[in-house]
């Protein structure tokens, strides 16, 4: 099991500074568990997270020795290099087992996928199951190669789980299938109708036309009563 050298932390001391030290600030707690902050080693707890992920124990042990037995439970980390920034470490209750969603790995060659071009359809990405903290895998297998013909499935309960966990969700839910890939149909252009083009545009025309008559028409209208007018006032 892995084990994380731990040191109790300083609240004098910003984040930030001690980032350069080559440390990140943590904290660990849990049922029974007093919240601590400590400080862990950056290089340590990069490794350690690489290995256990958050599903695998992993030791927590201080200057006089203590351990406790842990899960990482969430990491703070920077948005852009992703480096850990902060970590959060729950403290497993001795002699109780865990119910926890570990993540799933397919593996091996689906002949529905290899030889009929179907497409693997991947359902669930995490499961969740029981089991004492040692016994906690870090991942679980998802063997594909059940899947033979078109539209055939492999559910919860089909999946060959490690000696001493317990599956915790309903064995009938589809975990991973395979279905007939549909080619995709490109729609051809709508063909311009040019005819209706050259209608609008003559129907354009005409209206214009008209209305350019009916201003023609009554300019003409009001030439008499201007002239009219004029008369008047002689």
């Amino acid at each position: 099991m892995l084990s994380l050298p731990i040191e109790k932390r300083d609240m004098k001391v910003k984040s930030e500074a001690l980032r350069k030290t080559g440390r990140i600030p943590a904290i660990y707690y849990g049922p029974k568990e007093v919240s601590t902050a400590i400080t862990v080693g950056t290089i340590e707890f990069k490794k350690a997270w690489k290995k256990a992920g958050e599903s695998s124990v992993i030791i927590l042990k201080d200057a006089s020795g203590t351990e406790h037995e842990v899960l990482i439970y969430d990491v703070d980390t920077h948005p852009l290099s992703g480096e850990p920034l902060h970590a959060d470490f729950y403290v497993i209750e001795k002699g109780k087992k865990l119910q926890i969603a570990v993540p799933l790995v397919f593996s091996g060659i689906s002949p529905a996928v290899k030889d009929k071009g179907a497409i693997l359809v991947k359902v669930m990405r995490e499961i969740k199951i029981e089991a004492a903290p040692r016994d906690l895998p870090r991942e679980i297998i998802v063997d594909i190669s059940k899947l033979v013909e078109l539209n055939d499935s492999i559910h919860a309960g089909d999946i060959a789980l490690p000696s001493g966990v317990e599956l915790k969700v309903p064995a009938t839910e589809v975990v991973a299938s395979v279905a007939e890939a549909k080619e995709e149909v490109e729609e051809a252009p709508t063909p311009i109708d040019m005819s209706s083009i050259e209608v609008e545009a003559k129907g354009k025309e005409a209206k214009e036309g008209a209305a350019a008559a009916e201003g023609d028409a009554a300019a003409g209208d009001k030439k008499p009563a201007e002239g009219k007018k004029g008369s008047d006032k002689k």
